[in-house]
């Protein structure tokens, strides 16, 4: 009997879990979500809607489908998603279109389909199908985006489609958002440095120009070197933003205390949702929220690295461009917030109001938890690539 129970204690110690570090993280986030949200909309939503809590009660329901949906992700082996690179890619870019015809426009940006009450965001799922289908391309391509110049340009040359839709939009920083991508991933497979360099160059190029030809863009970079200058014009949101920051100080003046949530800082529970967090819970709560994506960040960063030793390419890959994902949305929202970087509507991850970039970070956060749960079990490279 007693032998009986040994064994089966030994095999209780061998079953593996889905890191739970990545998912304590994770709903961490959401729930400081959840309470900034409840506090930085009040103002906006009693205004527009009618009901001080209406953007909170949305965000509890956007909540509960992406933790169901970030459920059934997890359940769903990495073999499916390299399968479905191409379809998804399909329909992703499909919803591109669509919502340049038939999108909702809101400050003079189309990047919204509406379908009921939901809006649907296509540039926030493209980022992830596109880290989806890169990741298989360089994994199925390697030898030639490593030794063959076609396999460097035919990506930069479907970067340009996708650069050439979301500039219609206009939304130019999810654009930042996919050439990074992009570019991390090629550098990561061992792309040639000097294909970097040149293709760099055209970018730094071709993004100077798109400034200097759209005067909103170097209103906002203006506006970023010195948002004093026009502080109740280009740079209203700006220095509002600093000003909350400013009034936070180190530990804040409490959740529920902030007067720029109203009226005063435009956007205030979506693209600058850590202005009102640094005001409310001070320097103190922001490093304490960058600290929660800085570990999002390095598990997958260290999982990428370990899973590219054993050749598992398009794990890999997967597992890298998540985490520079989750690293550059944050470090740009937090700069834009901060007057760091120039203004751009990206959503911190996990903690910004949106239903579709809620849904495709838990998303993305689902499929990292799959990986890393191949890889601890020793499921990884049980397909073949065509190199």
């Amino acid at each position: 009997m007693s032998e009986h129970k040994f064994k089966i204690d030994q095999h209780t110690k061998h079953v593996v879990h889905f890191d739970r570090v990545i998912i304590f993280t994770a709903l961490l986030l959401i729930l400081i979500s959840i309470v900034l949200i409840s506090s930085a909309s009040v103002q906006e939503a009693f205004t527009t809607k009618g009901d001080s809590y209406y953007y909170f009660k949305r965000q509890l329901v956007f909540v509960s489908v992406a933790v169901v949906w970030g459920l059934l992700m997890t359940s769903i082996p990495s073999k499916a998603w390299f399968d479905a690179a191409l379809p998804l890619l399909g329909i992703a870019l499909f919803l591109m279109v669509l919502v340049l015809i038939i999108g909702r426009e809101v400050n003079e940006a189309k990047r919204w389909i509406a379908i009921g009450p939901i809006n649907l965001q296509p540039a926030e799922i493209l980022k992830l199908v596109w880290i989806i289908y890169f990741s298989s391309y360089a994994s199925r391509k390697i030898e030639m985006v490593r030794h063959e110049k076609a396999g460097f340009i035919k990506p930069m040359m479907f970067l340009v489609g996708i650069s050439f839709l979301l500039l219609l939009q206009p939304d130019f920083g999810s654009l930042v958002v996919v050439t990074a991508i992009t570019f991390g991933i090629l550098f990561v497979a061992g792309a040639g440095l000097l294909k970097y360099l040149i293709t760099l160059c055209f970018v730094a190029a071709a993004g100077g120009l798109m400034i200097i030809f759209q005067p909103y863009r170097i209103a906002r970079v203006t506006s970023f070197l010195d948002p004093w200058q026009d502080r109740f014009g280009s740079g209203y949101q700006l220095t509002q933003s600093l000003m909350a920051f400013g009034r936070g100080g180190l530990t804040g003046d409490g959740i529920g205390n902030s007067i720029h949530k109203l009226g005063y800082l435009p956007e205030a529970h979506t693209d600058f949702i850590t202005s009102i967090l640094g005001e409310e819970c001070g320097f103190i709560g922001v490093c304490f929220v960058i600290f929660l994506e800085f570990i999002i960040v390095t598990k997958a960063i260290i999982l990428a690295t370990r899973i590219l030793r054993q050749r598992a390419q398009f794990q890999g890959y997967v597992a890298f461009a998540i985490g520079l994902f989750f690293c550059l949305q944050t470090v740009i929202n937090i700069g834009a917030a901060s007057g760091g970087l120039p203004t751009k509507g990206l959503t911190l991850p996990l903690v910004s109001y949106g239903g579709s970039s809620l849904v495709v970070c838990i998303w993305a956060v689902a499929i990292l938890l799959r990986i890393d749960y191949e890889w601890r079990t020793e499921q990884l490279g049980e397909f073949k690539y065509n190199n």
